[in-house]
């Protein structure tokens, strides 16, 4: 590989499906911004959700160099399968850098961009190249906030974020103090790749935009929805990805995996979530009210409840708003943001334009 066909190796950490979207969308926006790239992608999220942000081709080499946390759905944590998991790549650390560095050099990759596993950094110091890394917050912050033995594995990312070269921090973050060199950007995501006119007519979305809501829960979804209560809004008309939703007459289902979330979200009147960076970040670039419950001892959520409530119209809902009512929170106007001042929403752009003038400039 000559220097006329830049590599760029992007680690992507091993949870959910939110680091993968916003991991997605910056390398989608570099192949824009200088086709001759070729891009590495470094993760076990599938092909499938990758080419949905990457129009253009890439390599994908499926590898966990972190495992985020053990979950069975978007809110039920396992924290003790997530430490025997962590502990176990902890243990692999050498074995993982030594097989990374070896392929690096070997393809001769130019950068490391990674959102957020620690090890990317180690593997970048050995292989001698920089790390860039992007994040609002670390999985240090993360373990740290649970104590016990998780604090040990805390200080050993810490350990390893300090290595990377460059952090570009994204609104609704931490401190992320173990990062040596920080760079505040704006929002990431995706942008919809069809008009609203185009979708209602394929998908028959008849109702008024304000009877028209999302249900998204990310790449992990959740067990026990309560569709039963859709049906108590018969003009209302609902959209979710969930394959395994019942059909109902006011229910649509996306199974088509070339569309997105945020390709129908300028058709809904409100997106109806759980705390979720990429999920949070694409509505409010778009400018699309957010409902959301909140999330126990996950130490993002807060900075992610905070930061809708700041930046756009909202709810929030505690759970058994959710699962145990009839979801009369439908019914109640949504709640103005606290400040006036917009958050800023050109993350992926100017991340893209950094990698893209980095290569320029070698």
């Amino acid at each position: 590989m000559t220097a006329k066909h830049p590599i760029l190796y992007i680690a992507i950490t091993n949870h959910g499906f939110g680091h993968a979207v916003r991991a997605a969308s910056v390398a989608a926006a570099v192949q824009k911004m200088y086709p001759e790239i070729l891009l590495i992608l470094v993760t076990t999220a599938p092909r499938w959700l990758l080419e949905s942000y990457i129009p253009g081709d890439f390599i994908h080499r499926p590898r966990a160099f972190d495992i985020g946390v053990v979950q069975a759905d978007s809110f039920a944590m396992d924290k003790a399968a997530t430490l025997e998991k962590v502990q176990q790549i902890r243990a692999q650390e050498k074995s993982i850098i030594a097989s990374e560095v070896n392929f690096i050099r070997q393809n001769r990759v130019g950068l490391i961009l990674a959102d957020i596993p620690p090890l990317a950094a180690s593997i970048g110091k050995a292989a001698g190249i920089p790390c860039w890394m992007l994040s609002n917050f670390g999985w240090d912050f993360i373990y740290r906030a649970w104590g016990g033995e998780f604090s040990a594995i805390a200080d050993w990312m810490s350990e390893c974020y300090a290595k990377c070269d460059r952090l570009f921090r994204l609104p609704f973050h931490e401190s992320m103090s173990a990062f040596p060199e920080i760079v505040d950007v704006g929002l990431t995501g995706g942008t919809p790749r069809h008009s609203p006119d185009t979708l209602r007519s394929k998908w028959g979305i008849t109702t008024p935009t304000e009877q028209t809501i999302l249900l998204t829960f990310g790449g992990l979804g959740l067990q026990e929805i309560p569709y039963d209560n859709l049906l108590k809004f018969s003009d209302w008309q609902f959209i979710t990805f969930d394959r395994n939703a019942p059909d109902l007459p006011n229910l649509i289902k996306i199974t088509d995996q070339s569309y997105r979330p945020v390709d129908f979200m300028l058709v809904c009147g409100r997106v109806v979530s759980k705390p979720g960076y990429s999920t949070f970040a694409e509505a409010l670039r778009l400018g699309v009210p957010i409902v959301t419950l909140t999330r126990e001892d996950f130490a993002e959520a807060p900075l992610l409840l905070e930061g809708i409530q700041n930046h756009t119209y909202h709810q929030i809902l505690q759970p058994a708003e959710f699962f145990q009512s009839n979801w009369e929170f439908l019914h109640q106007p949504m709640l103005p943001p606290h400040q006036s001042q917009m958050v800023a929403t050109d993350g992926t752009e100017a991340i893209a334009r950094a990698v893209v003038s980095y290569f320029q400039n070698r």
